[in-house]
């Protein structure tokens, strides 16, 4: 009989205190098995997220990693906001042009024009009040004219350097979801995946637009995670809280026109509106004092309301809010390069308007210095439960040792070696370790699979029985970063697990060795 055989039947005949001992490693091995799948969808869902279509994130100065926290990833709270203006620096020209067209003080220089115009044709036709002052004056504000229409015409400060400027406005929620206001090109523009190659795509519906004639400025885009807990869906309607998920809601409602298909993104988890609309909301415009404008104008409070039986059937451009009255929480900015990237982000960080963050460089800084850390805790605690459980084979063959003594005098005296009976209570140890050891395992990978549709829709990282955890790159143990690098960690439980079972095994197999034949035989 071989020595694997005798000790599988010496397990058999201590069934219940065999099994026990197996289920107590089992359950340190699915432990294990679980805390290196959580690391490995963590990691895999933060390289998913490691490239996230641009390249800066430029917002009010404060806090780098609360600005890029808020801005990437929707949570915390929007450091502050910087003027509308300031986005447009890194716009072309002629959406610069457009966008500055439609301001308050633009539109008084104009009314102001006008009305100095009537006077100056009055002068001229009556020869007197004035006293030939006209034409100097005339020519004086035709200068300042041409002034005002040269800073129209010129392209934003950063606007050659930038392939793209994606606003947002950020401070209110549909239920527990961040509301994102923001432009179309958010998804019209904007790629993610690890290669920045992937465009959202629509379960059902479309991109939203900046007006229609059916919704006017109030239509909305939301994730597939948003869809799903709160039950919406295309024509369907909602109205964000302000300021807090059991604030205010706004008196404005938004139509849902699209439902992003899955991304794994933190898209998935925010409802997109149309910015217009979200500056028509009560408490979104920029406070000012207008004091003439509001006497030279019809008043910007008619501009900001959104009431009326529906919308028109043509963009009604009065409705918009003016530039004065316009603030961004952030803009999203892919530069045309990363040497250009560098030149820019100095530039911004010199002023003291906004600052200019590298969202790659900050996620990473807390995936390793807060993430991995906690990852590499949880591990070690694992591990340590593994080796409790490794101590419970001990104490459960240890017991069995006085009971056995006759059992290993008879081996003994039909001619095994002290060495032979040693190697019997090592297998048996060997045994009970990967028994247990095999059935953490399943029983951990089958908890992957019972989860692997609620882990894909929430971090796009899918997940299935045989999905072994992903190599621990960024932990280094003992300087051995570069070896457990090289292959899933999974792959080295059977080595340790055997290793285990032969520390823990070495002291009742040394008690075996030691075992006096003579007196057990004559017990």
């Amino acid at each position: 009989m071989s020595l694997l055989r005798i000790a599988w039947r010496s397990i058999q005949q201590r069934g219940l205190a065999s099994f026990l001992t197996a289920v107590s490693m089992a359950l340190g091995v699915m432990m294990v098995v679980a805390v290196l799948s959580v690391h490995g969808v963590v990691a895999k869902s933060f390289r998913n997220n490691s490239s996230l279509g641009y390249n800066q994130i430029v917002g009010a100065r404060g806090g780098r990693l609360q600005l890029t926290m808020n801005t990437v990833f929707y949570l915390s709270k929007p450091v502050a906001n910087i003027p509308y203006e300031y986005y447009l620096e890194f716009v072309p020209q002629e959406q610069r042009q457009v966008a500055l067209t439609n301001t308050l003080r633009g539109e008084l220089h104009e009314a102001q024009w006008e009305t100095l115009g009537t006077l100056l044709a009055l002068d001229a036709g009556s020869g007197a009040g004035l006293a030939g002052f006209g034409p100097r004056l005339a020519g004086e504000l035709l200068e300042q004219r041409g002034q005002e229409q040269l800073d129209l015409a010129r392209g934003g400060k950063f606007g050659q350097f930038t392939a793209f400027a994606i606003p947002v406005c950020l401070g209110d929620y549909f239920g527990p979801f961040r509301v994102v206001g923001t432009t179309p090109d958010m998804f019209n523009k904007l790629r993610y995946g690890p290669a920045s190659d992937q465009s959202f795509e629509f379960a059902a519906g479309r991109n939203f637009q900046r007006w229609s004639p059916e919704h006017g400025y109030f239509e909305a885009v939301v994730g597939a995670s948003v869809a799903r807990e709160m039950n919406v869906g295309v024509g369907d309607g909602f109205s964000p809280s302000h300021g807090d998920p059991e604030g205010d809601q706004h008196g404005d409602q938004f139509k849902i026109v699209g439902v992003l298909d899955y991304s794994g993104t933190p898209n998935d988890r925010a409802a997109f509106i149309n910015m217009e609309g979200f500056y028509l909301m009560d408490d979104h415009a920029k406070p000012i004092d207008t004091g003439v404008v509001e006497e030279a104008l019809d008043g910007p409070a008619d501009r900001a309301s959104s009431g009326g039986s529906g919308p028109p059937q043509t963009e009604p451009e009065f409705q918009a809010l003016p530039v004065e009255q316009r603030e961004v929480s952030a803009v999203l900015v892919r530069t045309t390069s990363d040497i250009v990237a560098m030149g820019m982000a100095s530039s911004i960080n010199k002023g003291d308007d906004a600052q200019c963050v590298q969202p790659i460089r900050e996620i990473t800084l807390l995936f390793d210095e807060f993430v991995g850390p906690v990852q590499l805790a949880l591990l070690v605690v694992t591990a340590l439960i593994c080796v409790v459980s490794g101590v419970s084979i001990l104490v459960s063959i240890y017991n069995s040792m006085s009971d056995r003594k006759h059992e290993i005098a008879v081996m003994r005296a039909l001619g095994a070696s002290r060495t032979t009976v040693m190697t019997v209570i090592l297998l048996e140890s060997v045994l009970l370790s990967l028994a247990g050891g095999m059935a953490g395992w399943a029983g951990g990978h089958a908890l992957n699979t019972v989860a692997s549709g609620e882990i894909e829709a929430r971090t796009g990282v899918s997940v299935g029985f045989f999905s072994l955890a992903p190599p621990l790159e960024n932990l280094d143990l003992w300087g051995m970063g570069p070896i457990i690098g090289l292959m899933s960690p999974e792959l080295w439980l059977i080595p340790a697990l055997i290793l285990l079972a032969i520390i823990v095994g070495f002291l009742p197999a040394l008690a075996a060795y030691q075992t006096d034949v003579a007196k057990s035989l004559g017990s």
